[in-house]
């Protein structure tokens, strides 16, 4: 398994001075996604955790519908290439080609286009979250992340019943991040009924209609909103949550969902 990690030499410098020392740095790979023999995309990821992400990227962009249709997944980490296989040439019949994206500060790799946002049902759930619940989840979710801790260089989400964490996932790309649980839950058969999902990043509306493809009805974030990803979010009735700092937060849509007392 590559390490998530590297050392380099540095020399700190402050207002008191400098000092020579070493610091972990995150390690990026370039993974590259084959499916039925036809070269896909290539993703700039953490090396961890190549099949779930693979799957989950797959999954998120409609190019497979269920674990049925996997035959084979291969993953090869030295060169960083994960090798799909389906029941059925999916490559013959959808819009394929290469792409080197960046890791999520911007887009992310998609193949969405506005009948996406059209065609997506809207999510109907009944569920129902405390505001205090909300609080300790994102406490919990931030200090879950050792490799954050370590440097400072990474995404987290997490899958939660609103109680308590269910699947952690890190990734240099948000985008990344989302994917690996999805890809874990495919292949793992974990329920994504009435959960939610936990994101470090900024929720953009790629990541939101990522989220209500799966029938979530809440994401919560540390971090901010796009205003594209608010009217989105407000027209699919999910319930967007950010800027959870400490005990505060800003509820943008459905907050019928959040109690208060």
């Amino acid at each position: 398994m590559i390490e998530s990690t590297e050392e380099f030499p540095i020399r700190r410098v402050g207002e008191e001075g400098s000092s020579d020392g070493i610091d972990k740095v995150v390690r990026e790979l370039p993974l590259t996604i084959i499916l039925n023999e036809k070269e896909l995309v290539t993703l700039l990821c953490s090396p961890v955790d190549l099949k779930y992400l693979a799957i989950g990227f797959l999954y998120s962009e409609g190019l497979i519908k269920g674990k049925d249709e996997i035959r084979k997944v291969l993953v090869d980490e030295v060169r960083g290439v994960v090798r799909v296989e389906t029941r059925g040439d999916k490559g013959s019949t959808e819009q394929i080609f290469k792409r080197l994206i960046t890791s999520g500060c911007g887009r992310g790799a998609s193949f969405y286009s506005a009948a996406d946002i059209q065609d997506q049902e809207r999510v109907d759930s009944q569920l129902v979250v405390m505001a205090n619940e909300i609080f300790d989840l994102v406490y919990e979710f931030q200090y879950r992340s050792q490799l954050f801790r370590a440097t400072g260089g990474v995404h987290s989400a997490a899958l939660s019943d609103g109680k308590k964490i269910l699947i952690f996932a890190e990734d240099i790309g948000r985008h990344n991040a989302i994917d690996k649980i999805f890809g874990r839950c495919l292949l793992e058969d974990i329920s994504l009924d009435g959960r939610m999902i936990v994101t470090s990043g900024r929720i953009s509306s790629e990541i939101l209609l990522k989220v209500a493809k799966r029938k979530i009805p809440v994401i919560i974030s540390k971090s901010a909103p796009t205003n594209m990803a608010v009217r989105l979010a407000d027209s699919l009735g999910i319930t967007l949550v950010g800027f959870v700092r400490g005990k505060r937060m800003n509820v943008y849509t459905s907050g019928w969902r959040v109690k208060t007392g």
